[in-house]
């Protein structure tokens, strides 16, 4: 039996201008534009392999070691375009495997908690959409590859570029323009990193999806948000990124991060993703950046309580000297710097203290779990590695 098999790993993605609210729901049609910076799969990947096979009667999905439904309309429909582009190439050429009519079998894992609050359901969804895309030998640009990934997960048609990337949100019905492009690679601003504090590894209690309806239907600063706010706000954000200029795009980060939490708020009833860690972590970073004189840091919130801190590779000593003084009881530390390098940042401290004016929380560290220390990084790669058998087409 011939069994064919493609594999690919996708990255998350983290806004920094904020997607939150749907004009189509089955089409994932947002409200508003948004842009979000690509994180290294060093650190946050999803790895999908698919095989299909005249023998497979069927479409079976395995995630993270387990077999799970693939029945929800998102994925049914991410698979049926998919199925549609690869029946048009056999179409128009008789000698193409008429694999467009096979089951497939998907397995993937993902190397960080998934449904954290850490974008799980975007490098889900672009590695599902962008492994069959190549199974099937596609030759759509992956602009038009992503508005599939975005049938799945909004976020989703993000991850399937590196670097700096927008979402374009369109205007047409049928969301043929609603679509995923590059603002700039990775190679573009390369020493902008991340820390990631994990501040609750649990389920969301308002999923996004549920929240977005919300918000949309009884918020009144939401309509001002995509009205206004926004469209603003995407230009500047696009300009910051091409001139590398960081205290305005970190400007603008927070900014944005704060304007869509006002929005959940605003929300009847109100929905919070920010607990009192997350707000903790909003008056540090602000104290930070007065503390120095200038924008070293800026956070950002998803649709849950954990912080993303963007900031650029030359202030890391500055930024570090502080956040690991908090936060050097919690894993994650070792995965990138050694001993000597941490009591490095120890030292900066032990420098700085005397000189610093606000308030250091010693029980912080307890509200987060994990660091993941990361920065930005490319889109969708090749790899030799596979998580299927190839000679039955089941997981490893």
């Amino acid at each position: 039996m011939s069994i064919y098999t493609a594999t690919t790993t996708a990255p998350v993605n983290i806004a920094t201008l904020k997607y939150w609210g749907k004009r189509d729901k089955t089409l994932n049609l947002p409200t508003n534009s948004s842009i979000s910076v690509t994180l290294s799969q060093d650190d946050l990947r999803t790895l999908t392999s698919v095989a299909t096979s005249e023998k497979f009667n069927e479409d079976k999905l395995w995630l993270n070691g387990k077999e799970e439904s693939l029945g929800s309309e998102r994925t049914q429909n991410c698979l049926k375009d998919l199925r549609s582009l690869r029946k048009q190439l056999e179409d128009s050429d008789s000698n193409l495997p008429k694999i467009s009519e096979f089951g497939l079998h998907i397995v993937s894992e993902n190397n960080f908690p998934t449904a954290a609050g850490l974008a799980s359901s975007a490098a889900g969804f672009s590695a599902l959409v962008v492994a069959i895309a190549k199974l099937y030998k596609l030759p759509q640009s992956f602009s038009e590859i992503s508005k599939i990934a975005r049938k799945g997960s909004g976020s989703a048609c993000r991850s399937l570029f590196g670097g700096y990337v927008a979402w374009e949100m369109g205007s047409e019905e049928d969301g043929s323009d609603s679509k995923a492009v590059e603002v700039a690679p990775v190679e573009h601003w390369s020493n902008i990193k991340a820390v990631i504090l994990v501040v609750s590894a649990d389920k969301k209690d308002t999923p996004s999806t549920s929240g977005m309806q919300t918000t949309v239907a009884t918020s009144d600063l939401f309509q001002w948000r995509i009205k206004e706010v926004v469209p603003k706000r995407f230009e500047e954000m696009k300009k910051s990124i091409i001139e590398k200029n960081f205290p305005l795009f970190a400007e603008l980060t927070m900014k944005d991060s704060n304007s869509f939490h006002a929005t959940c708020l605003d929300s009847y009833p109100p929905i919070f993703y920010l607990n009192d860690t997350s707000k903790k972590i909003i008056k540090l970073v602000h104290a930070i950046n007065d503390f120095y004189g200038e924008t070293i840091a800026a956070y950002t919130f998803d649709a849950g309580p954990n912080a993303v801190i963007y900031y650029l590779e030359e202030n890391e000593s500055k930024l570090f000297s502080i956040i690991y003084k908090l936060f050097n009881k919690v894993e994650g530390w070792s995965s990138k710097y050694s001993s000597e390098q941490l009591g490095e940042f120890n030292q900066e401290f032990e420098n700085l203290k005397s000189k610093i004016d606000f308030a250091l929380d010693d029980e912080l560290y307890k509200g987060v779990s994990r660091i993941i220390l990361t920065k930005v990084g490319p889109g969708p790669q090749d790899t030799s590695e596979s998580l299927i058998d190839f000679a039955t087409g089941l997981p490893k």
